[in-house]
This record gives structure tokens, sequence and C-alpha cells, in this order.
């Protein structure tokens, strides 16, 4: 079976609590261990150690991110975690961004050093359907996978 990283990344604002991707977080983490995986989660707005996190990103073969989509992103906590963490995977998780003067070919992005990893994006939005599929609605008919 698969070691799998959840990063839940529910964030307390205004009138949301947070709620709908803790759970979300636990039905899945029930639902995968029933399964026969092996699951780790942290919370992006946790006293994580970032040390500890680039290892759970080499352990893993699926990241899943299950967070809500604030203003078009990701929540700014979610933000810090992946500079933490990416930061300090530098050697570990990727040598470079991939380009070299010496091949021309190697192209941008192509620096990482854990090749072959699942990642699942998990979204929640306070938006209906109609706002990403419909033309004359907010996000002109782009879809839900198109907004991100």
């Amino acid at each position: 079976m698969s070691n799998i990283l959840i990063i839940n990344g529910a964030k307390k604002f205004a009138h949301s609590n947070g709620q709908l991707n803790d759970t979300l977080t636990e039905v899945a983490d029930g639902l995968l261990r029933d399964l026969g995986h092996q699951v780790k989660i942290v919370r992006a707005d946790s006293d994580y150690d970032i040390k500890e996190e680039v290892q759970n990103f080499v352990w893993a073969d699926v990241v899943i991110w299950q967070m809500p989509g604030w203003w078009m992103g990701a929540p700014w906590t979610v933000k810090k975690y992946m500079d933490d963490v990416f930061t300090e995977g530098h050697g570990t998780l990727y040598a470079s961004d991939g380009r070299t003067r010496s091949d021309a070919a190697k192209k941008y992005g192509s620096g990482g050093l854990v090749q072959g990893k699942k990642y699942m994006l998990s979204l929640t939005w306070n938006a209906p359907m109609e706002a990403f599929t419909e033309k004359d609605q907010f996000f002109h008919g782009v879809g839900v996978d198109g907004v991100y």
C-alpha cells in the first residue's frame, strides 16, 4: 500500500472555523487507513518540525493538500508551510530549478530529487458550482480545475 501525507490547510477566518477541511481530513484519514495505507497528517498552522516535514515528503508516495481556496489561492499558513519545508528541503527534495548552461535540454522545474510522487488538491470553496462553470459568472466558465 501507499504512504500518504495529508497537509490540512484548515484555518479559522472571520465566520469560518475551518471545520469542513478538518472533517474532510479526518474522513480521508479513516478511509485511507481502512484501505491499508499508511497516513501522516500535518496541520499547516501548527508548530510543525520543518526537518521532519522534509522527511515526510521523502516518505510519502502521495501528498494530499486539503485546504480552502482563499482569494484564488492557498491560505497564508499553507504558503508559509510550503516556503518553510521546500526551502529546508534544498538538497533533499530538489537540487536546483533544473536549468544548466552545459545542457540546454534540461528544463526549468526538472531539478527535483523526489520523482514519481502523486499529488491531489482537495479544495473547498464558498462558491456554487455555477460560479465556476457558467461563462457569465465570476470565473468565466473555466471550471473548478481552471481556477487553481
